[in-house]
């Protein structure tokens, strides 16, 4: 993989980290550009829907409470599918220990944990970012080790659960059927939203990357799945929200 690729890689990921979380700024103005990245890189993923453009940050920010709601339980990866509680710390474990190998830290204006969707998007684009500049420096080992733990986070965190976020951010926005994710095409549709049909864009994407990596992921469906169990001294019960609504 060359240089010039990595750094394209790293911008799409960069972009994907930022448009899931709270907008405070309109990212949507970004989107051709991001664009044009992606068919630089020929995945041929994604047809840009111009009729996007006329949404302001007010209207952003609405569809992104719509479509993750008071707490954006979707947009963690410990959140579905574990067995118990004690599973969820290990994994949070595991995310930091590749965090802190590559000098990766949680925190800034925006903190969030590191099962984030954000977080984990964004630790690939440095990943891929150290790819390029080895690359750059003539560093043969060192590209190797970025591109293997590339390889590594896809198969075990990212490429895991990215399918199973799009598909629960559009079951719980949408009630018609929900759509396989990844699919070849990535038709964006304005009926749908922004943060769902870009969810699927992003399913698709970290999927083809991984593909182009070499990497054969298993991916988990929503079919069956639970919500992880929270700890026994963590209650629902005490939130404003439920209160609410009884």
């Amino acid at each position: 993989m060359n240089t010039d690729t990595a750094i394209r890689r790293a911008q799409v990921y960069c972009f994907l980290a930022d448009i899931f979380l709270y907008p405070t700024e309109n990212w949507l103005d970004d989107l051709p550009l991001a664009a044009d990245i992606v068919r630089d890189l020929d995945f041929a993923l994604w047809d840009l829907d111009a009729s996007w453009q006329g949404w302001d940050l007010p209207a952003l920010q609405a569809e992104h409470r719509r479509a993750f709601g008071l707490t954006g339980s979707l947009c963690y990866e410990t959140e579905v599918g574990l067995p118990h509680e004690f599973r969820q710390s290990q994994e949070m474990a595991d995310l930091a220990g590749f965090y802190r190998a590559f000098g990766f830290t949680i925190g800034g204006k925006v903190r969030e944990r590191p099962d984030h969707i954000s977080a984990e998007l964004e630790f690939m684009h440095i990943l891929a970012l150290k790819e390029a500049r080895a690359a750059q420096n003539g560093v043969p080992e060192h590209v190797e080790i970025c591109v293997e733990a590339q390889r590594k986070f896809l198969q075990e965190h990212l490429g895991q659960w990215i399918g199973l976020f799009a598909e629960a951010l559009k079951r719980s926005t949408t009630a018609g059927p929900v759509l396989p994710a990844p699919v070849p095409q990535v038709q964006v549709s304005s009926v749908e939203g922004p943060f769902v049909a870009l969810a699927r864009f992003t399913s698709a994407f970290v999927l083809a990357d991984a593909g182009r990596l070499g990497v054969t992921v298993e991916q988990r469906s929503l079919t069956g799945v639970k919500p992880t169990p929270l700890a026994p001294e963590i209650s629902c019960e005490t939130c404003p929200a439920v209160a609410e609504q009884d």
